[in-house]
């Protein structure tokens, strides 16, 4: 779905900026209606990641960090298709597409005329190369990525693949070249131009991307894009206040603020989650057995997602009962996520005075807190005390503290080296294909065993996920979406409802423009 339209004919846009502005941003702006979409002036975009990380074959799946690397990679790179809000698969780079009967072998016929930034044509051969790559180290199921003649590209796979639009359409999928020194060329709607790097205490990096002139779906509206990199949260709410950034993130502790201040907000479908791991030597027991299980849901009936959710998130986040959030799924609402104190003592009192695990429930659960920021360590906390309101003493553990424990403990005694019972972790959403955010997480975790097979087939696909929550402990908590805060200045904001944005959309009102020089 390239807005290719949009931006070619700006008079159609008009309409278009007043409805989704409105929308989108939570608020109106008449001035809006009397102005014209226009080219020019600098977005400046702040980011609290202190690096970016432009090679998608090097991101991690599922890390919240990661998000911000795919969101300017996506103004650089394109995919085979798109997928538009209302659920229907578009050409991107791929003008039409076909599958056999059995989901196995996929042809795409290549867009023609289409160009990398360097001016140099895109050709099959090297749309087979970015997706060799790409695949070879995330899909269970090998894919054998073959270029044909002239300009389509055929992929063969061992198994049926029938979400492979949907994997195509979002994730890391971009389309690009690999150059000798190891830089990547992309045919999207920028390009890098310059990187400055941090100097001094106070300075943060900074990324210029400059339009791609060659862009088969045509010029961006802006002039340039800056990317802040290392800024702190509450600087980026005092900066897009003072008009200094057009586009920057919110923490969920700001959003309130940033809403009560007359601030445009606009948020996302939920795309994060956090949640709580218990690991094969909870309790001393062995992975799969009845301890590890009672633990499990002695914690779940335990933990109080709905004031975690209203009170420590203050509104901006919700209870999650299952992993896959349901605008993902959309059986999520089948799941449900109990708190019964009183049951959840019951089975701690079994835990404690049962054999096989009681001695190590002795001793407090170590809680290791993978998620980074200050705000998974106030979910820690809260875990914690949930859990000790059950009976079940929790220690909160950085990981540097448990690496730290490990090192040590494990020099000294041989049962010294267990790894923590807990772990708190932060997952962000980044495939529409359930299949392949299961296949992720549970890889990334460890959590399934080696006989398990991976399927898009829906009712295995909701089973698989029913087994990784009572079986493999795995324990969702809350579930959250992204903000972000727009500048007075900023139009045509169409970013999509699973966070992806559309830098290329964007175009500044003049009197307002950061790159005008406005003053508060």
């Amino acid at each position: 779905m390239r807005y290719i339209a949009l931006r070619w004919f700006a008079g159609v846009r008009t309409i278009c900026a007043v409805l989704a502005v409105t929308a989108a941003a939570g608020g109106s702006d008449s001035a809006a209606a009397a102005t014209q979409p226009h080219y020019g002036g600098t977005l400046v975009v702040e980011l609290h990641v202190p690096t970016l990380v432009l090679d998608p074959t090097k991101w991690k799946t599922g890390a919240p960090e990661s998000a911000a690397s795919e969101q300017i990679a996506s103004a650089v790179f394109e995919r085979l298709v798109t997928l538009d809000r209302f659920g229907r698969f578009q050409p991107g780079l791929a003008t039409d597409w076909s599958h056999d009967e059995g989901w196995r072998r996929w042809q795409f016929s290549l867009r023609a005329g289409v160009q990398f930034s360097d001016g140099s044509a895109l050709t099959a051969a090297e749309v087979a190369a970015a997706l060799q790559e790409l695949f070879a180290e995330r899909l269970s199921e090998k894919g054998v990525v073959t270029a044909a003649s002239g300009t389509r590209v055929i992929l063969q796979f061992s198994s049926p693949m029938p979400d492979l639009l949907e994997q195509l359409a979002s994730g890391r999928n971009f389309i690009f070249r690999r150059e000798a020194d190891g830089t990547l060329l992309g045919t999207g709607p920028f390009f890098v131009a310059e990187f400055a790097p941090a100097a001094g205490s106070v300075a943060t990096a900074r990324y210029k991307l400059l339009p791609n002139e060659k862009c088969w779906a045509g010029r961006p509206f802006v002039d340039a894009l800056e990317v802040h990199l290392g800024v702190p949260a509450l600087r980026q709410l005092f900066d897009l206040e003072l008009g200094k950034a057009d586009v920057v993130e919110l923490s969920a502790d700001l959003v309130r603020r940033a809403q009560q201040e007359n601030l445009r907000v606009w948020a996302s479908a939920p795309v994060l989650l956090y949640g709580l791991q218990v690991s094969g030597e909870a309790g001393g027991a062995p992975r799969g057995s009845t301890g590890k299980a009672d633990l499990r849901e002695a914690l779940s009936l335990a933990l109080d997602r709905a004031t975690m959710a209203s009170v420590l998130l203050q509104r901006q986040a919700e209870p999650a009962a299952s992993f896959l959030p349901q605008w993902l799924s959309g059986y999520a609402f089948v799941f449900g996520a109990e708190n019964n104190v009183e049951r959840a003592k019951e089975i701690g009192k079994k835990l404690v005075g049962g054999s096989g695990a009681g001695g190590a429930m002795l001793q407090p659960l170590k809680l290791r807190v993978d998620a980074g920021g200050d705000l998974a360590k106030l979910i820690g906390e809260r875990v914690a005390i949930n859990a000790r309101q059950a009976g079940i003493s929790v220690q909160l553990q950085s990981r540097a503290a448990a690496r730290e424990n490990l090192s040590s403990a494990s020099a000294n005694s041989p049962r010294a080296g267990e790894a923590p019972a807990l772990r708190l972790i932060a997952w962000r959403y980044s495939s529409l294909s359930q299949r392949a955010e299961l296949d992720a997480i549970t890889a990334s975790l460890q959590l399934e065993a080696e006989n398990e097979t991976s399927t898009a087939d829906a009712e295995q696909v909701y089973a698989r996920e029913r087994r990784l929550l009572t079986e493999r402990g795995l324990i969702p908590l809350v579930v959250m979406p992204e903000y972000i805060g727009l500048g007075a200045g900023v139009r045509d904001w169409m970013a999509e409802r699973w966070g992806e944005w559309h830098l290329a959309d964007v175009w500044l009102d003049g009197k307002k423009s950061v790159a005008e020089g406005a003053q508060p």
